[in-house]
């Protein structure tokens, strides 16, 4: 019998309010309030939650440990008998076992929501989708900044952020939005 998707909440800490921090602008202003809707619907029904925390070993970083910034937002603060998965690279898979607690709780689904689009939340849909697993990313429960190209030119950052979304769907992960993931759990399409 499949079990029910796992909510793969990546890296939603409050060192991503500093936008002068990461260079610019960034879209997506409800990321954090459509993961905040995923997770209580999660939590009614007692699905698994997993979050994933970004210790950054870089000096200065406002993702070290023990910055403020390291500290999960508010919205989707983890609570007792939710995992919490430390990495201090992009993939969520390299450095934790995060493949090994998938594989011995069962689960073969992923719903992934998280910051940044184009950096930690891609390279963990990535390797989940080469692992094997059966990844839905939620489009509208991600964000990014804007970026500068090596020749200097600035990239908007709803412009990364979709052409990251396309670079991943169909061939890592499915890219839904959020009510699309929650009409498809209501219905019981990916859970049976």
């Amino acid at each position: 019998m499949k079990k029910a998707p796992a909510l793969l909440l990546i890296d939603i800490q409050k060192a991503f309010d500093s936008h002068a921090y990461w260079g610019g602008n960034r879209n997506n202003a409800h990321a954090e309030a459509n993961a905040e809707r995923l997770l209580i619907y999660w939590r009614a029904q007692g699905w698994p939650v997993i979050h994933v925390r970004h210790n950054s070993i870089l000096l200065g970083s406002v993702l070290a440990e023990g910055e403020t910034g390291n500290e999960f937002k508010e919205e989707v603060k983890p609570i007792e008998g939710e995992p919490i998965f430390s990495k201090s690279v992009n993939s969520a898979f390299i450095g934790t076992n995060l493949q090994a607690y998938l594989v011995a709780e069962g689960i073969q689904a992923l719903v992934v929501a998280g910051l940044t689009t184009d950096h930690c939340v891609s390279t963990t849909t990535r390797m989940a989708g080469n692992f094997g697993f059966e990844t839905y990313l939620v489009a509208d429960a991600t964000a990014t900044f804007d970026k500068i190209g090596f020749d200097g030119q600035l990239y908007p950052a709803e412009l990364v952020h979709q052409t990251a979304l396309a670079s991943l769907h169909t061939e890592f992960a499915t890219v839904l939005t959020t009510n699309q993931v929650l009409e498809m759990v209501s219905a019981g399409h990916l859970v049976s």
